[in-house]
């Protein structure tokens, strides 16, 4: 009996949670304690340009006071930093440190290692003819992970 729409979209999410959380406990495994998806979003979006907590909401589609208690954790945790703003020295700016950018890499590693975990127990052929379905599903055009509030959007935008 095939799956319904609705089947099919949780069992996709159930695999970007089962990668996610597996990629979360490998970091703390190699030091990188408490790491969150919405930290990697939240770099993502400095390293591209995000300099504020409001540009940082704006980009993640949450409150300032959201993107500004983000922006703490991550100052905390060395992540990231901010700086003074050559343009005008009453702002600041957002910057990803040497660790954050660590951080990142080794995220992008151990993502690299679940996949291959998948590719031993599917087969290499087979996870590629998967990837390629979905590559024919959902497009080619990569995902921008500094937008995770996409699903408070409203639907008249669709």
């Amino acid at each position: 009996m095939p799956r319904s729409g609705a089947d099919l979209a949780l069992a996709l999410l159930g695999g970007f949670r089962t990668l996610t959380d597996a990629a979360i406990a490998e970091l703390a495994r190699r030091g990188y304690d408490d790491v969150r998806p919405v930290h990697d979003f939240a770099m993502r979006a400095v390293a591209a340009g995000a300099e504020s907590a409001s540009e940082l909401g704006r980009r993640l589609s949450v409150t300032k006071q959201s993107a500004a208690r983000t922006i703490a954790v991550l100052q905390e945790r060395g992540w990231v930093t901010s700086e003074a703003d050559p343009r005008d020295a009453r702002r600041k700016r957002l910057r990803v440190t040497p660790l954050g950018f660590e951080v990142l890499t080794q995220g992008e590693a151990v993502f690299d290692e679940l996949r291959a975990r998948w590719a031993e127990q599917l087969g290499e052929a087979e996870l590629e003819r998967f990837e390629a379905q979905l590559d024919a599903l959902v497009g080619v055009l990569p995902i921008r992970f500094d937008t995770p509030g996409w699903i408070s959007r409203d639907l008249g935008e669709l």
